[in-house]
């Protein structure tokens, strides 16, 4: 009795667990949402690697900071030791007859208790680099900003190609809908005599291509939806449901001007660089300062004894004036190198601004050839839509052969597939654009 509880328990606790999953259904995803889980902190694998990249540049950033701070230390040492007196070259020769002075003294125990600390006063250097130090954490953020955006681009054009596909799939389903109805149509003709075989033929050939794009529409979404879970950094066995379809939103009109200044003063990639060359620059400046003199405090204090009871206390105290003469040529290679990094910097910046104005123009050609296209495809669409049901209507009244339906619908299925290209290749415009603009996370909100 006790086991047939115990089974009918677990088999309710799973009942409850599988309706727990069935009420739960799959995941209602838009591209607001999709965008926000990957660039969580535990989102993608670029996210936490930029996140671990900045807290390292904050380290290096205390590493060199502790450098114009005090370092102190204590220390408590206990030592017992032996001395042989002639090993240092201490001879004492006493006139007393038969009195020798020894030469092996020991053994004899040494405490000392001590409290010791050293501060730079001035050091050129040292300050460039903890400047330095500062832009690079600054570099880091930037770079975290930038992989942001980057993911959400990357996100936003996954979930775009899944709502394509999700498209392409209704687009072949209503398709196959349609050429059942031709089919059907062809058949009645048939039955009453004013239809034949061949257009009966004709129809179930134009039936199983549609099936057969069906088919190949609902393999291409299972692809493009494991793509976009891939994109976020989520488990690829999630069952996702996306809720933002394929529309055309106008995108407010902006200048080459105006986007290029938008650009260079939003775009995190090239802020980035910007303090990567600067901290280069600091950089070669600390190297540099390397040949300035530099000012040291130290000083101890402590208590040393044979014992606690005979401690006695003494301290050391001074300055250190420290003035680089030759190191055999190692500062002057270090400061032609860092002169070398700070110029490959300056050409980089140049560079990636240049790359800035290549990715406005592109964009905005893209966005207006694709605004275009939108405009051709809807009226395509619509001609092609009436073209079909003229053929059709000409066909139930016998003044037109099966074949004008069939050129009918595969035009119309064309103007729909242009219709979802168009679309696509639009809205996929706009992230580009925004990208070039350094603004995917702001035009997502």
């Amino acid at each position: 009795m006790k086991l047939a509880g115990m089974i009918a328990l677990g088999a309710a606790c799973t009942a409850m667990a599988a309706d727990k999953d069935v009420g739960r259904g799959p995941l209602q995803l838009s591209l607001k949402r999709a965008v926000e889980i990957a660039i969580a902190p535990e989102g993608n694998t670029n996210i936490q690697l930029s996140g671990e990249a900045l807290k390292q540049a904050r380290d290096r950033s205390a590493e060199a900071r502790a450098s114009l701070l005090p370092d102190v230390e204590s220390s408590i040492t206990g030592r017992s030791s032996t001395t042989n007196l002639n090993a240092l070259g201490i001879s004492v020769v006493v006139p007393i007859p038969g009195f020798h002075f020894p030469t092996f003294v020991g053994p004899y125990t040494t405490m000392d208790a001590r409290l010791t600390g050293s501060q730079n006063v001035f050091d050129f250097s040292s300050i460039r680099r903890f400047q330095a130090s500062k832009v690079g954490v600054s570099a880091a953020r930037s770079d975290a900003n930038n992989t942001e955006e980057r993911v959400a681009a990357d996100v936003a054009r996954a979930y775009l190609a899944a709502v394509k596909t999700d498209t392409d799939v209704e687009t072949a389903q209503a398709n196959v809908t349609l050429s059942e109805a031709v089919l059907t149509q062809a058949d009645n003709q048939k039955k009453a005599g004013t239809g034949t075989g061949i257009e009966i033929t004709r129809a179930k050939v134009q039936l199983a291509n549609d099936r057969q794009h069906l088919l190949e529409a609902q393999n291409a979404r299972r692809a493009a939806h494991l793509r976009l879970l891939r994109a976020m950094g989520m488990r690829l066995d999630t069952e996702a449901e996306l809720t933002d379809k394929l529309q055309y939103t106008p995108v407010d009109a902006i200048t080459l001007e105006e986007a290029k200044k938008q650009a260079l003063a939003t775009r995190s990639d090239y802020q980035a660089q910007q303090d990567r060359e600067a901290n280069a620059r600091l950089s070669a400046s600390a190297t540099k300062m390397e040949r300035l003199p530099s000012v040291q405090a130290f000083g101890d204090y402590g208590a040393i004894g044979t014992g606690p009871g005979s401690a006695l206390p003494t301290r050391t105290y001074g300055i250190s004036l420290r003035v680089p003469i030759f190191d055999g040529g190692r500062r002057d290679a270090r400061r032609e190198e860092s002169a070398s990094q700070y110029r490959s910097e300056r050409v980089r910046t140049n560079d990636l601004r240049e790359q800035v104005e290549l990715d406005v123009r592109l964009a905005l050609d893209a966005l207006h050839s694709a605004d275009d296209e939108v405009q051709v495809a809807r009226d395509g669409l619509e001609l092609a839509g009436n073209e079909l049901t003229q053929a059709r209507r000409r066909y139930d009244a016998g003044v037109a052969i099966s074949l004008e339906v069939t050129d009918a619908q595969t035009r119309l299925e064309r103007a729909r597939d242009n219709q979802t290209a168009a679309l696509y290749n639009y809205n996929l415009a706009r992230i580009d654009l925004a990208q070039a603009l350094g603004k995917v996370k702001s035009m997502l909100q």
